[in-house]
């Protein structure tokens, strides 16, 4: 085999690729022999079948398997003989594959950069710790019964007040049509008055109305309902109130705590206690983590293959794409021309190419791994997202390691990131949730 390199400019390289007709043929020989060893033809007996057979009915099958294999055989020989690590997977181009000739192609590779580490120590944040006020544990639950709520009949003769809930029948005709339309018609519908759920406009217009009673509510359509056929179009139902219910809130005691699923009251705030300080926890760790990841792109200052970034940028542009179509650009982009956008979001492509293969060589020269254990772990919590289907999402898992390693990688990059806080220099400061929260939302 011989390899010329004929490119070496930054991350690519580039060679052309000469393999010898007679190992080419001599393979092709090697694999016809075998393939008529194990064959079986009507009029032969095993093993017995003539070369020239073989070759007339099966040549051209085995030789465009030979070069596909010759092909991958001598790039990644190239490969390994020169340490590199590609970026991507090679760019093969054929130039000359004649039967009887040698094989020759082209190879271009973009590789990995040398990555320098960073001084860890010298990396700052500030990582802000919120505990759970009593009150706020106290307006959880409250949250929490309120979710519990009952209806109660209203017996006294008056009308519906806000919060409080209608059951109705209603029947609705859009503006000029005489038959109701496709979903306009219900029965015993329990509204709430002023509440959400509902045409904008509709429930509100329920306000004061009686048991027995009958109204027209003219509503319109919003532009971006869901169904297209009634988007933007006014209607009018025919709304007749059967009853009213007033909400009641149980109270905040041993026996909602109970219908949780907790011994006493005492344990289910002690459980909302947990669960709003791991939320504090988790808005702490996703600020000090930005903060890291900041310090750390300053750092950075390696190049990154071209071929990564425009794959990375696709991406990012795509959604962007489908955002100026619906016309929900974020407010920084609104404004901006095209090619303004693209820039912006070039940018930060090659930062998150860039960072990641950061961490990436930070795991790997440190050796940081995501054990069997973690993994599983983590696709049997992923798994337990989908009830009564569990098995089912560990036998996906199992038939594709693709699928696992979008688990693996989230648990790597924590794993990287727990070892550069240990060599920060990391300052801890309490303050309120809100300010967390405010903090986090930056």
């Amino acid at each position: 085999m011989q390899v010329t390199e004929v490119a070496n400019d930054g991350l690519k390289r580039a060679y052309t690729i000469l393999v010898p007709a007679a190992d080419i043929a001599a393979e092709r020989t090697r694999r016809l022999d075998e393939l008529g060893r194990d064959l079986r033809l009507p009029g032969f007996r095993p093993g017995k079948i003539p070369a020239t057979v073989v070759r007339q009915r099966y040549g051209q099958a085995v030789m465009s398997e030979v070069l596909e294999q010759s092909v991958n055989k001598a790039t990644q020989q190239v490969v390994t003989d020169r340490g590199l690590r590609p970026a991507l997977q090679p760019k093969i181009e054929l130039v000359n594959f004649a039967d009887g000739a040698d094989l020759e192609f082209k190879v271009e590779v973009e590789i990995l950069p040398e990555i320098p580490m960073p001084d860890f120590a010298g990396i700052e944040v500030e990582r802000l710790k919120a505990e759970p006020a009593e009150e706020q544990v106290a307006k959880t639950i409250e949250t929490i019964a309120a979710r519990n709520r009952k209806l109660e009949d209203i017996t006294e003769d008056r009308g519906a007040a806000k919060g409080e809930v209608a059951v109705c029948d209603f029947t609705g005709t859009l503006e000029g049509d005489a038959e109701p339309f496709p979903g306009g018609t219900a029965t015993e519908m329990p509204i709430e008055v002023a509440g959400t759920g509902f045409i904008p406009g509709f429930t509100e217009q329920l306000e004061g109305i009686k048991a027995g009673e009958t109204r027209t509510v003219n509503v319109a359509f919003p532009e971006e309902y869901g169904a297209k056929e009634l988007a933007g179009k006014s209607a009018v139902f025919q709304v007749t109130c059967k009853s009213l219910k007033a909400p009641v809130n149980p109270a905040a005691d041993d026996e909602l705590a109970k219908t949780m699923g907790f011994e006493d009251l005492a344990k289910l705030q002690e459980a909302v206690r947990g669960s709003l300080q791991q939320e504090y926890d988790g808005l702490s760790r996703l600020k000090v983590k930005r903060a890291l990841l900041d310090g750390l792109a300053e750092r950075a200052s390696f190049p990154v293959p071209e071929g990564m970034v425009e794959a990375e940028f696709a991406q990012i542009w795509q959604r962007i794409e489908a955002d100026m179509k619906a016309e929900r650009l974020d407010e920084d982009d609104k404004g901006k021309d095209e090619d303004t956008l693209k820039a912006d979001y070039r940018a930060i492509a090659e930062r998150r190419i860039r960072l990641g293969l950061l961490l990436s060589e930070i795991g790997r020269t440190n050796n940081i791994s995501v054990s069997a254990d973690e993994l599983s772990r983590a696709m049997r919590q992923e798994a337990a997202r989908y009830p009564g289907q569990e098995q089912q999402v560990m036998e996906f898992f199992r038939k594709n390691p693709q699928a696992a390693d979008n688990l693996r990688s989230p648990i790597f990059e924590e794993k990287v990131v727990d070892f550069m806080l240990e060599l920060a220099k990391v300052t801890d400061r309490s303050v309120a949730p809100e300010e967390l929260s405010a903090a986090a939302a930056a």
